[in-house]
């Protein structure tokens, strides 16, 4: 069992490394679009389905209460949280529409959000990412699986490259907590003292 602990945690920090490696520029591009949301008083609107589901909400509430430093309050929305509006939307039309009709209703121009999906072919967050590109919202998209549908259809997309789905989810929260510390240090240098 031992063996099965330490292979994990290899190829783990493998993934991780080849994702940061791959996707530096990317990772560096989108703090500085969410900063300028943010000190533009616009917003990030963020959405998955199950692992990325909370993921969305963890990035979320990094950037809505805090990261590592005392800040104030960033406008994130986890768009998977209500479930009146969740089944409601399933309901009355369909899955496939549950964060499109949400992005709709609470995005606006120059707003950013970001969809997160595995396998890159969730149907409803690549609708979303869509319907936000209509809109006039930057788009971002944290895959896998070679980048799959959402690759094309994002303004940037970060992808993992592997095609396990718990690696990918350990690279895209790893990332969500990378976004979070160069958005921080972007709009609030004085807040560190180590540089």
């Amino acid at each position: 069992m031992k063996n099965i602990v330490i292979k994990t945690l290899k190829e783990s920090i493998r993934v991780k490394e080849r994702f940061v490696n791959e996707n530096t520029d990317g990772l560096l591009a989108a703090a500085q679009r969410m900063a300028t949301c943010f000190a533009a008083d616009h917003k990030l609107l963020i959405f998955g389905n199950g692992g990325s589901a909370a993921d969305a909400q963890h990035i979320a509430a990094e950037f809505v209460n805090r990261f590592t430093v005392e800040r104030k309050p960033l406008p994130a929305l986890a768009l998977s949280t209500d479930t009146s509006i969740l089944t409601s939307i399933a309901n009355d039309y369909s899955f496939d529409e549950v964060f499109s009709k949400q992005v709709r209703a609470l995005g606006r121009k120059d707003d950013i959000a970001l969809g997160i999906s595995t396998s890159g072919n969730s149907k409803n967050v690549i609708v979303a990412l869509e319907t936000a590109g209509e809109m006039g919202l930057y788009t971002v998209g944290l895959t896998g699986c070679g980048g799959g549908e959402m690759a094309r259809c994002c303004n940037l997309a970060l992808i993992v490259d592997s095609r396990e789905t718990p690696r990918i989810q350990e690279a895209h929260i790893t990332a969500g907590h990378i976004l979070c510390e160069l958005v921080d240090r972007i709009l609030f240098p004085e807040s560190f003292s180590d540089d």
